[in-house]
């Protein structure tokens, strides 16, 4: 299915319109999203369809989401990118 994944539009959709939540989505889709297995960018989809205030709690560590899927992309991306906390300006 990797060719159905369009990175122009998945980095527009990664822009969100929040600097918090663009600083860590528009480089991890950028570097990382290519090098995901099938499973983890169906769940980076999935995790774009998300409310800003809701992504902005669950990486903050505020929050947890209640799928566990859109846990284990939020823990990829936290580790490739580190914790919002510590990268915003």
């Amino acid at each position: 299915m990797s060719e159905a994944y369009n990175l122009n539009r998945l980095y527009w959709h990664s822009r969100r319109g929040m600097l918090e939540l663009d600083l860590i989505l528009m480089p991890f889709v950028q570097k990382h999203f290519p090098q995901l297995d099938e499973a983890d960018k169906d769940r980076y989809v999935q995790l774009l369809a998300s409310e800003d205030q809701d992504l902005f709690a669950w990486f903050l560590g505020h929050k947890k989401p209640d799928d566990p899927e859109l846990q284990k992309i939020i823990d990829i991306i936290l580790e490739k990118h580190g914790p919002l906390a510590q990268n915003a300006p």
